[in-house]
C-alpha cells in the first residue's frame, strides 16, 4: 500500500513510500482510507516543532475517514462496508483523560491516517453520520471533537451564552457552527475582513479585525457592556492568553486549545481577580465524539467547512496551505 512517512523533519522531506497492507488481529478492523484532513498539529509534527524527539518513521495526520474492508474474528461493533473514523486517542474511550490514554494519539504516538489502509481496535472507531461524505467526515476527529469538548463538555454551553472565537481555522469554525445552533452570541476575530464576512454567513454576530483593532480584548468588553464573554475558545496560546482573560467575564471559562501565536506574557493575577476558569482541552474521548455526532445528526444542515481538497500526491501543497494560514475552515486530502 502507499503511505506517507516522516523520516526527516521538513515538508520537503515527507516521503511517499510502500508498506505491506496490515492484517487485523481478532479485535481489530481494517479500514481503507478515502480521505484525511490537516490540523496545525500535523504541520508541527512534519516540521519537527511539535516533538523534536519524535520516533520515526511515522505516518502523519491524526484525522481520516474510510470504509471497513475486513474485521477480526472477535469484532462485534462493525461489519464490512461500514463507514468509520478512527478516534484521535485510541485509548481514550470515555471518562477522564490520563497519561496512558494521552500516549495513544494518532499521527504522533501511533501511525496516523495518511495511508491507504490501517488497522484499529474496534473500540478506537466511530461511525460516520450518514449525511457526511468521506471528505467531510475526515475533518471531525480532532478539530470538531475539540470544539465540542471545549463548549459542550468543559463549558456546559447554554442558549444565549456569549462566545469569543479566535480566527477562522478548523476548531474555531466548528465551535461557531456548534454554538450557533442553540442561539449563542458569537464574537469572532480575524485579520481578514473577507473571512469575517464568511463567518457572518455561518452565524457569527460580532466581528473584530485584530489587525486594525489591536486591543481586541477592549473591543470585546465594549461589545458586551464591560461584562465580558462567558466562553473564550483560545487557540493562540501564550501570545493571546492575556487578552483572552481580559475579555472573559468574572467567573467565565477559557478553553485553551492552540499554540498558534507563539510567545507572550501572562499575568495570572487577572485570572485570579476574575475567578475565571482556564481549562486545557486536548481533543476528547470516543464518547464525546459519539455525542457530537448526534448533535450533527440533529442539525443536518451543519456541514464541515472545507477550504480546499487536495489529491494524495499533493500532500506537500496541502501542508504549505496550512502553513500560510490563508485557509478558512479545514484542508482535506483525498486518498484514492
Amino acid at each position: 500500500m502507499k503511505t506517507y512517512e516522516i523520516n526527516e523533519f521538513g515538508i520537503e522531506n515527507l516521503t511517499l513510500t510502500e508498506r505491506d497492507e496490515p492484517t487485523p488481529n481478532a479485535s481489530e478492523v481494517k479500514v481503507k482510507f478515502h480521505a484525511a484532513s490537516l490540523n496545525y498539529r500535523d504541520l508541527m509534527m512534519v516540521k519537527g516543532t511539535y516533538n523534536p524527539r519524535l520516533k520515526t518513521p511515522l505516518v502523519p495526520f491524526s484525522d481520516g475517514a474510510g470504509e471497513v474492508v475486513e474485521i477480526g474474528e472477535a469484532v462485534t461493533k462493525f461489519k464490512v462496508g461500514d463507514r468509520v473514523m478512527p478516534i484521535f486517542m485510541q485509548g481514550w474511550h470515555d471518562g477522564a483523560v490520563d497519561a496512558a490514554k494521552a500516549r495513544t494519539a494518532l499521527g504522533g504516538d501511533l501511525d496516523g491516517c495518511l495511508r491507504e489502509f490501517g488497522t484499529f481496535d474496534e473500540n478506537g472507531l466511530v461511525c460516520i453520520p450518514d449525511h457526511f461524505s468521506y471528505e467531510e467526515a475526515a475533518t471531525l476527529p480532532c478539530a470538531a471533537v475539540t470544539a465540542y469538548h471545549a463548549l459542550y463538555c468543559s463549558g456546559s454551553l447554554k442558549p444565549d451564552d456569549s462566545v469569543l472565537l479566535q480566527g477562522t481555522g478548523g476548531v474555531s469554525i466548528f465551535a461557531l457552527q456548534m454554538a450557533s445552533v442553540i442561539g449563542c452570541r458569537l464574537i469572532i476575530t480575524s485579520s481578514s475582513d473577507e473571512k469575517l464576512e464568511r463567518a457572518k454567513e455561518l452565524g457569527a454576530t460580532d466581528f473584530i479585525n485584530y489587525k486594525t483593532t489591536e486591543d481586541w480584548d477592549k473591543k470585546v468588553l465594549e461589545l458586551t457592556g464591560k461584562r465580558g464573554v462567558d466562553h473564550v475558545v483560545e487557540v493562540g496560546g501564550a501570545g493571546t492568553m492575556q487578552k483572552s482573560v481580559n475579555a472573559v467575564r468574572v467567573g467565565g471559562h477559557v478553553a485553551v486549545i492552540g499554540v498558534l501565536s507563539g510567545k507572550g506574557d501572562f499575568n495570572p493575577a487577572s485570572l485570579l481577580m476574575k475567578s475565571a476558569r482556564l481549562q486545557g482541552i486536548y481533543v476528547g474521548s470516543r464518547q464525546m465524539f459519539e455525542d457530537m455526532n448526534r448533535l450533527f445528526c440533529q442539525h443536518p444542515h451543519l456541514k464541515p467547512v472545507i477550504d480546499q481538497t487536495f489529491e494524495f500526491g499533493e500532500v506537500k501543497d496541502a501542508l504549505e496551505l496550512m502553513e500560510s494560514g490563508s485557509h478558512f475552515g479545514k484542508i482535506v486530502v483525498r486518498i484514492n
